[in-house]
């Protein structure tokens, strides 16, 4: 995981313009409101460049946005200043993230949680996640499923050209272990000082390595953390969710167990 959207960072908004931010904002702040958290703290695992965490500032939240990578979070710190919003900014593992006390909501979307391929791992994000919740708090989280690496990107290349930037994805699947690994290749256009070097480019790679789970063993891991089960839907529909969905968000509450709750530094 350490690796991935290191070169990536730079041109992450750029190729990914096609992703209709506001609406998916729109429907994680109608499921929100839904249960009741129309105000409050807010985490999100997996906060990229902070496309979502900056849109749920706009609507009153108070975000802290966690990732992995260095790279993507001084784009979402220079978002935070153009926004002029208080979203704190968190360089830390989701396997190991670490709040200074409990908050209302923790989500996390653009399929993050499947960056995490080993399932003992994820049930024990869902852990950390029910220790840091309010009481009832709400964990909201969307995943590509198995039939999604499967049968609609397996094997598939994607390529596109554009003037300043261009790229390749590649995706293998294992169907065995059900990971999908894609790899990237990136032309991004050199700054040049001259005609000369107006058509350098510089290439960059990466490889990500993505699990696709099954509905039904993303609902045992959520059983096995501690949270309760709230519902799955079909991404942004209130459609029950099932085996043939590509994407699927899940709602979950915290529940009290023997772990003790976090407590707010004063």
């Amino acid at each position: 995981m350490a690796e991935a959207y290191s070169n990536f960072a730079a041109v992450y908004d750029a190729l990914m313009d096609n992703i209709p931010y506001d609406a998916w904002a729109d429907y994680l702040h109608g499921l929100l409101v839904e249960y009741d958290i129309a105000s409050g703290i807010l985490a999100e695992l997996g906060c990229g460049t902070g496309n979502i965490t900056e849109r749920m500032a706009d609507f009153g939240y108070d975000m802290i946005g966690i990732d992995n990578s260095p790279a993507m979070l001084d784009i979402a710190n220079e978002k935070r200043e153009q926004n002029h919003s208080s979203s704190l900014y968190l360089c830390q593992d989701m396997r190991e993230f670490e709040l200074y006390g409990t908050v209302a909501a923790i989500v996390s979307l653009c399929d993050s949680v499947n960056y995490i391929t080993e399932p003992e791992e994820l049930t024990h994000v869902f852990s950390l996640v029910n220790n840091y919740l309010d009481p009832d708090g709400l964990f909201i989280f969307d995943f590509h499923t198995e039939h999604y690496y499967r049968d609609v990107v397996a094997e598939a290349t994607i390529a596109e050209d554009r003037d300043d930037i261009s790229f390749i994805w590649d995706n293998y699947y294992d169907e065995e272990e059900a990971i999908n690994e894609l790899a990237l290749s990136l032309f991004v256009k050199e700054p040049s000082d001259s005609d000369a070097d107006d058509n350098l480019f510089r290439k960059y790679e990466e490889l990500h390595v993505q699990k696709g789970y099954t509905l039904k063993q993303m609902k045992q891991m959520v059983a096995d953390s501690g949270l309760t089960l709230l519902a799955a839907y079909d991404a942004f529909t209130h459609e029950p969710a099932d085996e043939e969905c590509e994407r699927i968000y899940i709602i979950a509450k915290e529940t009290r167990n023997k772990n003790s709750k976090k407590q707010y530094i004063q």
